[in-house]
C-alpha cells in the first residue's frame, strides 16, 4: 500500500506514487554480459560469509544468555548471507580463501559492533559494484543499520548530512527517471509529515520536525542534481491519497511506516541505476536513513517485524 498522489494534471494510482523501487528491480542485468571472466575472489563472498558469522553468533547470544533481541538480529543476519549467497553463486567466481573473523558475543554492545562493521563494509563496497550489486548492498547496509535502531544497546548510528551529491560524470536518462521517482518520494514524504502531525499527540513534534527537516534535504539535494542534468524535476502534488484514511494516532503511525518503506524502495531503485559513486553515497544513506526511521515508527505502532532486514526490496 502507499500513498498516491490526488490533486493536480497528473492523476496517479498508489502503485505509481512511491513504488519506485520495485519497478527498478527489473533492470538488473543477466550474469556473463561483461567482457570476459574475472578470476579473482568474489568480494560479496566475505561479507556473506560475515554475515554467516554474525547470525551464528547472534543465535548463540539469545540461546545462552536469553538476550531475545540478539535473536532477532540473527534473522535478520541470516537473511542478509541468503541474499548474498546467492549472488555470490550466481557469479560463480573462484572461491574466498579463509574463513570470517568472527567469535562468541558477550552482550548487545558486541553484536552492535558487527552490525556497524557490516553496515560499513556495505556501503563501501556498494560504491564499486555493478548496479544490481549496489542496490544489494544498499539494502544489506540499510537492513545493518535497521537493526540497530531496535535498541540504543546496539550502538548509535551517525546521523545523516544529506550534502547535495555532484555527479563526477553526465548521468543518463534511467538514473535521471531514478531520481524523478525518488523526488516523488521525498515530496510525499514531506506532505505526510504535515498531515500526521494533526493526528498524534505534542511529544512527537520534536521527532516529526527532525523527520521533515531530513525529507526536505533530501529533496533539495535530488533537485539540485536533476536540474544539473539539465532536466526540470518533478513538481509536489498539492495533495496525496494515503492508501488508508488517517483518522487516529495509529491509522497516522501506520501511513508514516508505509511512507518511509516507499522512500527506501525510491532510493534503491536509485543504486540500481546510477554508476557515479557520489550519488550512490546520497541515495544508500537516503535507504539507510528511511529505513531506520522505519523501524522506529514500526516500533512505536507495535508492528512485526519491528526491523526489515533487506530494506527498500519488494520484502518489505
Amino acid at each position: 500500500m502507499t500513498v498516491a498522489r490526488n490533486v493536480g494534471r497528473n492523476r496517479h494510482n498508489r502503485r505509481e506514487v512511491l513504488r519506485f523501487g520495485v519497478l527498478a528491480a527489473l533492470a538488473v542485468p543477466l550474469a556473463g554480459c561483461g567482457e570476459g571472466y574475472d578470476d579473482s575472489p568474489d568480494p560479496l563472498a566475505a561479507t556473506a560469509a560475515a554475515a554467516r558469522s554474525d547470525a551464528a553468533a547472534a543465535r548463540e547470544l539469545s540461546e545462552s544468555a536469553d538476550v531475545k533481541l540478539a535473536a532477532t538480529v540473527a534473522e535478520i543476519r541470516a537473511a542478509h548471507a541468503e541474499a548474498l549467497g546467492r549472488e555470490v553463486a550466481r557469479a560463480n567466481r573462484p572461491p574466498l580463501k579463509g574463513k570470517a573473523a568472527g567469535g562468541a558475543l558477550n552482550d548487545l554492545a558486541a553484536l552492535g559492533k558487527r552490525l556497524r562493521t557490516g553496515r560499513e563494509k556495505a556501503s563501501s563496497l556498494l560504491l564499486t559494484e555493478p548496479r544490481h550489486r549496489a542496490a544489494l548492498l544498499g539494502s544489506v547496509a540499510a537492513g545493518c543499520a535497521s537493526a540497530q535502531a531496535l535498541d540504543p544497546a546496539l550502538g548509535k548510528l551517525p546521523e545523516p548530512e544529506f550534502e547535495p551529491p555532484s555527479p563526477a560524470s553526465e548521468l543518463d536518462e534511467d538514473a535521471v527517471a531514478a531520481l524523478q521517482q525518488a523526488l516523488d518520494a521525498e515530496h510525499a514524504a514531506i506532505w505526510v509529515f504535515g498531515l500526521v502531525g494533526a493526528f498524534l499527540p505534542g511529544s512527537y513534534s520534536e521527532g516529526l520536525d527532525a523527520a521533515t527537516s531530513e525529507h526536505r534535504r533530501r529533496r533539495n539535494g535530488t533537485q539540485l542534481v536533476i536540474a544539473a542534468a539539465d532536466a526540470t524535476p518533478n513538481i509536489a502534488e498539492p495533495a496525496y491519497l494515503p492508501p488508508e484514511p488517517v483518522k487516529h494516532a495509529t491509522s497516522a503511525k501506520a501511513l508514516v511506516v508505509t511512507t518511509e518503506a516507499d522512500a527506501a524502495s525510491a532510493w534503491r531503485g536509485v543504486l540500481e541505476r546510477c554508476d557515479d559513486k557520489e550519488l550512490r553515497t546520497f541515495a544508500a544513506a537516503a535507504l539507510t536513513a528511511s529505513a531506520v526511521r522505519g523501524t522506529r515508527w514500526r516500533a512505536e505502532l507495535g508492528t512485526s517485524p519491528t526491523a526489515v532486514a533487506l530494506p527498500g526490496t519488494k520484502a518489505e
